[in-house]
């Protein structure tokens, strides 16, 4: 099943196939195998670094259906479904809280839901740029993992990247395949937008 990201990228063994929209990449990956490609071929979802389980076996068209997203339910299943307000976006999941937690979420304007509203969306402002780096990181390293485990300097590169240190990083991934190295920099760079402590 396709993951939701706006950007996959294809190897074909150590060489860069394609990078971009998901359909570009399973059209040249597609294309790549009809061609006769002796490498394995490996996508990636450039948002998380996990290799995308996706089948490219059936014609290119057959190929590109698998990457529409499921059908909505029908909807009478859409009307009997429990609380939430699907039409606006929203989910109803459970949430598991202390009894002090609960009893401060009663007294708080608007009710439990409009607090944990309001509390998301400030630790989203005050932590986002931490967590964009924290999701670089570990996008980069599952990656890494992957198409440079094996490659000299990956455990002293890795140990860079969490340290945010770019030129050390840099230095370990530069013997590194040229495709590799420039994917893996690629994918590392949001976590080197702030200083390291």
């Amino acid at each position: 099943m396709p993951s939701p990201s706006d950007c996959w990228t294809a190897f074909a063994g150590q060489r860069l196939l394609a990078s971009g929209p998901p359909s570009e990449v399973v059209t040249a990956a597609r294309r790549a195998l009809d061609a006769g490609e002796p490498e394995s071929l490996l996508l990636f979802d450039d948002a998380t670094g996990r290799q995308v389980d996706f089948h490219l076996r059936g014609s290119l068209e057959e190929v590109l259906a698998r990457l529409q997203p499921a059908p909505e339910p029908a909807a009478e299943a859409s009307e009997s479904r429990g609380p939430g307000r699907p039409k606006l976006g929203v989910v109803a999941r459970e949430v598991t809280l202390l009894p002090r937690h609960w009893e401060w979420l009663a007294t708080q304007p608007g009710g439990a839901s409009v607090a944990l509203r309001k509390l998301v969306e400030a630790a989203r402002a005050t932590h986002g740029d931490a967590d964009r780096v924290r999701q670089a990181q570990a996008a980069a390293d599952r990656f890494m993992t992957t198409m440079a485990g094996n490659a000299p300097g990956y455990e002293e590169a890795a140990r860079a990247l969490y340290a945010g240190d770019r030129a050390r990083f840099n230095k370990w991934t530069r013997a590194w395949p040229d495709d590799i190295r420039d994917c893996a920099r690629r994918l590392a760079a949001p976590a080197f937008t702030r200083e390291a402590p």
